[in-house]
C-alpha cells in the first residue's frame, strides 16, 4: 500500500516512515526538502500518485492565529484537491486531545497565540470532516519529548508556574505507532483520541523531566497559570475513556533519554 506522509521528516514522520516500511508499505516521505510543498501545492500531484493513503503530520510555522489559519487551511484544501484527483481513499492527520475545548478558553492578551493555534487546528479538522475523502483525525495529548518547551514557556528564569491539572503525555514513537495502525486500518470518519499508559499533574510531569536532566529551576504548582496560559481545568488536556492508550512509560522514556545525552557527550569529546 503507497502512503504517502506529509512532513515526514519531522519528529513523528520520520519514525512513521520507518515503522510504516518495516509492515512492507511503501511509505514515502514529503516535504518541502523532497521538493513537496502542501502550501503552494508543488510536487503534490506527482507524489500523491497512485496513493491509498495520505497522512498529515506536519505543522504551522508559526502559533499566530492568522499564520496558522492561514497555513493550515491552504494546505488542507490543497492535499483535499491533490487526494481527490489521485484516489486517495483515507486522509488521517494529527491533531491535539483537547484542541476544541482550548480554542475557546479564556486567556490574557499576551497569551492569545496559542488559543488561536487550536483554532486554526479546529479550521483544519472541519475542513477535513467535509471532504469527500474518508478520513481519521487523531487526538494526541503530549509528548514526552515537549516536557522542555512546555516548561520553557512557562518560566521566569528560575521558577516554573503549571496549573496543577491532570495530564497523559505520551513517547513519539508511540505516537508514530497509533498513527501508523490508523493508517493502515479503516477511515474511522471521526476522531479517534490516543495518549499515554499513565496520567501525572502537569507540574509533576514538568518537574520530573528536568530532574532527569539536572535542569534546577522550581517547578510551582499554580492553577491560575494554566498551559501554554489558556485556562484549563482537570481534564482539558486528557483523552476520554475510550483512547488509544501506549506502552512506553515516562520513567522508561526518561532512562533511555537520559542515556542518549550521555551517549552524545561522550562521543563529542
Amino acid at each position: 500500500m503507497k502512503i504517502v506522509v506529509i512532513g515526514g521528516t519531522g519528529l513523528i514522520g520520520s519514525k512513521l516512515v520507518n515503522k510504516l516500511r518495516e509492515h512492507g508499505h511503501e511509505a514515502v516521505p514529503a516535504s518541502p526538502n523532497s521538493g513537496v510543498n502542501i502550501v503552494t501545492s508543488e510536487g503534490l500531484a506527482e507524489v500523491l500518485k497512485g496513493a491509498s493513503v495520505v497522512v498529515d503530520v506536519s505543522n504551522s510555522p508559526s502559533f499566530e492565529e492568522t499564520a496558522a489559519v492561514n497555513f493550515f487551511n491552504t494546505a488542507t484544501r490543497n492535499l483535499i484537491k491533490y487526494g481527490q484527483s489521485a484516489g486517495v481513499q483515507h486522509y488521517v492527520a494529527l491533531s491535539v486531545v483537547g484542541t476544541d475545548r482550548l480554542a475557546e478558553r479564556r486567556l490574557s492578551d499576551a497569551e492569545k497565540t496559542i488559543r488561536g493555534y487550536f483554532r486554526a487546528k479546529l479550521a483544519q479538522e472541519k475542513l477535513i470532516k467535509e471532504s469527500s475523502i474518508p478520513f481519521s483525525i487523531v487526538h494526541a495529548t503530549q509528548f514526552f519529548e515537549f516536557a522542555k518547551s512546555i516548561a520553557d514557556a512557562s518560566s521566569d528564569g528560575t521558577t516554573i508556574r503549571v496549573a496543577p491539572v491532570l495530564i497523559q503525555p505520551m513517547a513519539a514513537e508511540d505516537v508514530a505507532a497509533a498513527v501508523g495502525r490508523i493508517a493502515v486500518g479503516s477511515p474511522a470518519n471521526g476522531i479517534v483520541e490516543i495518549g499515554g499508559p499513565e496520567q501525572f499533574r502537569l507540574d509533576e510531569f514538568i518537574r520530573l523531566g528536568l530532574s532527569a536532566h539536572n535542569d534546577p529551576r522550581k517547578v510551582v504548582g499554580d492553577p491560575a497559570a494554566g498551559y501554554f496560559g489558556v485556562e484549563v481545568d482537570e481534564r482539558t488536556l486528557v483523552p476520554g475513556k475510550d483512547a488509544r492508550l501506549g506502552e512506553i512509560r515516562f520513567e522508561t522514556w526518561l532512562a533511555q533519554s537520559a542515556r542518549s545525552t550521555v551517549g552524545a557527550a561522550d562521543t563529542s569529546r
